[in-house]
């Protein structure tokens, strides 16, 4: 398995909050500490867009849409990243994914949905 494995969405109220976690697959541990990563989302019929990103050095950035709602952070020890998504909006509804910046193409996971009721 080299996919990366995501979870941690559901449905929530506006305004709720929610944290996605990204597991590295056991194929690239050995090598995650120094990749630089980003969480992804997708809405059906649009293309996947780059929400928010962390440097192996722990710089991030964000998209403007998700800015001031949204954390990213990493934990290298657990090979894990998270997505700390507060204030969710309506507009948030998307399926999640975690992937390299450079979004290699056998590191796609399965995604977790996350869906914001008004």
């Amino acid at each position: 398995q080299v996919q990366f494995v995501e979870s941690g969405g559901g449905l929530v109220q506006a305004g709720g909050s929610l944290r996605l976690s990204c597991v590295a697959p056991r194929a690239i541990t050995s090598v995650f500490n120094p990749l630089d990563m980003g969480w992804y989302r997708q809405v059906p019929g649009n293309q996947r867009e780059l929400v928010a990103s962390i440097t192996s050095r722990g710089h991030t950035n964000y998209a403007d849409s998700v800015k001031g709602r949204f954390t990213i952070s990493r934990n290298n020890s657990r090979k894990t990243m998270y997505l700390q998504m507060n204030s969710l909006k309506p507009e948030d509804t998307a399926v999640y994914f975690c992937n390299t910046l450079r979004q290699t193409t056998d590191y796609w996971g399965r995604g977790t949905q996350v869906s914001v009721s008004s």
